[in-house]
């Protein structure tokens, strides 16, 4: 078999696990119309005009079997004051799912179950353009009207190739905690190539800045490694939210199922959770000091949490580089509680440290200097070393985890919420002591032991 036709058999199989057949249509066109039958029934009692729209891949066509989400959004006047929308978004919201919940992105919305599918009603404006917008959402709408001016079954298809080929790979998904490739990024990209094939076979050859501008608006610049113009609102970058670890990781594995083909970067097997041993095993085999900061996880959506996880782990990570405690690794994660989990290649430092003053011939900074440390019974100096006054003094944290367990911890950059956490309570764990997170992170410690592209 010619490696041609060895990747179409492979995409051929993928094709078949991954697109809806008609009883599955058949449910989601039943439930979407049940879902604006009762939506308008809702609006007509409502003291103002509004109509409902379907948005996402279930409005586009390009969803992927087995997944069960409808997203529905009411549409309001553009002049109605904005805690009226909210108000009667929700009154729409609670009265077609009555069994919903009330969620939060920039206003509330209602999200709940509906005949098996999840369902997510979302109030937004009804505008002539999506330069316009009030909220983010309200651009939505934009993106599913010029997708269905242009996309057919066959593009549909390419597109759900390509986004399972992401979520196999781990990029799919414009959450803050993914820094991936949104739905409607895919989809501008399998439409601007014309097949996922083309679409994979650019990607392994990208070089940074990739640009495409779909309508040609006016030139507008941006820093990010991969540029969509979206094409209805000329100022906003559809890949925004994509890292550069994501884009080189779709470079990578594109490259990889050019060269070998295979469904299992398609559909990968999830990694054995370790056990607590397995944890300990991984510490002793690396000779590192891994230190863990438990605490419990700030009751905030994951677009809010994983931000501040991040800075947080970016603050802590930074002050032990600064301590010479010589990061090697770190990442954030958050179940029920949240860890900063940072990996050291140096975990006790002597009890005193170089300090270097300014030069001697700079007199009066040379002299506040030496007359604030040689008043100083603990430290080692002053002295001249080079053309500069040097002291030797006590090194505030001799160890990383006496820094983490310190009021110090709470000086670097946290994020708020993370920052009340740990004023509340936390823990550190140190060595071999990590191995307690493997009950909560077991998946997650396998991964970071076991690091891949």
């Amino acid at each position: 078999m010619t490696g041609d036709e060895e990747f179409e058999a492979v995409v051929g199989s993928v094709r078949e696990r991954i697109d809806p057949g008609e009883d599955e249509r058949e449910q989601m066109r039943a439930a979407t119309a049940s879902l604006h039958e009762r939506a308008e029934e809702a609006i007509a009692d409502l003291p103002v005009e509004a109509d409902t729209i379907q948005v996402g891949s279930t409005a586009r066509g390009t969803w992927i079997s087995g997944d069960r989400d409808i997203d529905l959004f009411v549409r309001f006047p553009a002049d109605l004051a904005r805690e009226r929308l909210e108000s009667y978004g929700l009154e729409v919201g609670h009265a077609v799912l009555p069994d919903g919940h009330e969620e939060f992105a920039e206003h509330p919305y209602v999200t709940g179950e509906f005949d098996g599918f999840d369902v997510d009603l979302v109030p937004c404006y009804k505008l002539d353009s999506a330069t316009d917008i009030q909220s983010a959402v309200d651009r939505t709408p934009f993106h599913t009207e010029y997708l269905d001016a242009r996309l057919d079954d066959d593009l549909a298809g390419e597109i759900r190739l390509f986004k399972q080929f992401l979520k196999g790979i781990g990029a799919y998904g414009s959450d803050l905690r993914t820094e991936g490739f949104s739905g409607y990024l895919t989809e501008l990209l399998v439409l601007e190539y014309g097949s996922f094939r083309d679409t994979i076979e650019a990607a392994s050859e990208w070089n940074p800045q990739v640009r495409f501008d779909p309508e040609d608006h006016a030139e507008t610049k941006f820093d990010d490694p991969l540029v969509v113009v979206d094409p209805t609102d000329p100022k906003r970058n559809v890949a925004a939210v994509l890292s550069a670890e994501n884009f080189a990781r779709l470079q990578h594995y594109a490259r990889e199922l050019l060269e070998s083909p295979t469904e299992e970067l398609f559909f990968p097997d999830p990694p054995e959770s370790l056990s607590g041993a397995e944890v300990r095993e991984h510490v002793q085999r690396r000779g590192t000091t891994p230190v863990a900061v438990r605490f419990d996880a700030p009751d905030i959506v994951e677009d809010q949490l994983y931000p501040q996880l991040f800075k947080s782990l970016a603050g802590v990570q930074d002050e032990l580089d600064r301590r010479g405690f010589d990061t090697l690794r770190a990442v954030a994660l958050a179940d029920e509680t949240a860890v900063l989990f940072v990996e050291l290649e140096v975990a006790e430092r002597p009890n005193v440290e170089r300090h270097e003053g300014p030069p001697v011939n700079v007199r009066q900074h040379a002299e506040g200097f030496y007359g604030k440390y040689e008043q100083e019974d603990e430290s080692y100096g002053p002295f001249i070393d080079g053309d500069r006054y040097v002291v030797e003094r006590d090194r505030e944290f001799s160890s990383a985890s006496e820094f983490l367990e310190s009021d110090a911890i709470l000086q670097v950059g946290l994020g708020v919420r993370v920052e009340d956490a740990l004023e509340a309570e936390y823990e550190v764990l140190v060595g071999e002591e990590v191995g307690e997170l493997s009950s909560e992170f077991g998946v997650e410690l396998a991964r970071y032991f076991d690091p891949r592209p």
